[in-house]
């Protein structure tokens, strides 16, 4: 499979049907009669990211394995979200920079060492990088995000989670 179709596609997907997710969970807690923001701090362990560090950690999963594939450089984010509006802003905004992304633009990435900063002087091959770090990391993420949402009490279910399928006829 293409580079850009492992990546790209994908997880622009999945940002989208987190966004959904959010509205979901402001209509729950509408319904319950409490403020969506109240979601942000929770977290499944004391040791654990809060929902808000989850779509944090998912954005910018999604925004580096583009960017780090292609060479490019990606947006930076100061992780100062408190609102559910301003984590929809932030999902937005990297689902519109994977938009900037063509096929073409990940020619040559097979061969890309990915270095990052706390690997201290090593790389990754870019296969090693995608399957074996940044889509794991990606996923880790989005399930934890979901995950909080559902324990919280969030009507979510697994066609939330994967979202809408292209279907075609035989």
């Amino acid at each position: 499979m293409p580079l850009y179709d492992a990546t790209v596609p994908p997880t622009k997907k999945m940002l989208t049907n987190l966004a959904s997710w959010l509205d979901k969970a402001e209509a729950h807690a509408k319904a319950k009669g409490f403020e969506p923001d109240n979601y942000l701090g929770l977290r499944l362990a004391p040791d654990q990211y809060t929902f808000v560090k989850q779509i944090q950690g998912a954005c910018d999963a999604a925004k580096f394995v583009a960017a780090r594939l292609t060479g490019k450089e990606a947006p930076k984010h100061p992780d100062t979200e408190a609102t559910f509006g301003e984590l929809r802003t932030r999902i937005q905004s990297v689902i519109d920079y994977l938009g900037t992304f063509e096929a073409k633009d990940f020619d040559g990435a097979d061969e890309r060492l990915v270095m990052l900063p706390f690997l201290e002087g090593k790389g990754l091959r870019s296969s090693e990088y995608l399957n074996g770090m940044a889509l794991p990391n990606f996923y880790f993420h989005t399930v934890t995000a979901y995950a909080i949402l559902r324990h919280a009490g969030v009507d979510l279910g697994k066609r939330d989670f994967i979202g809408g399928l292209e279907l075609v006829d035989p």
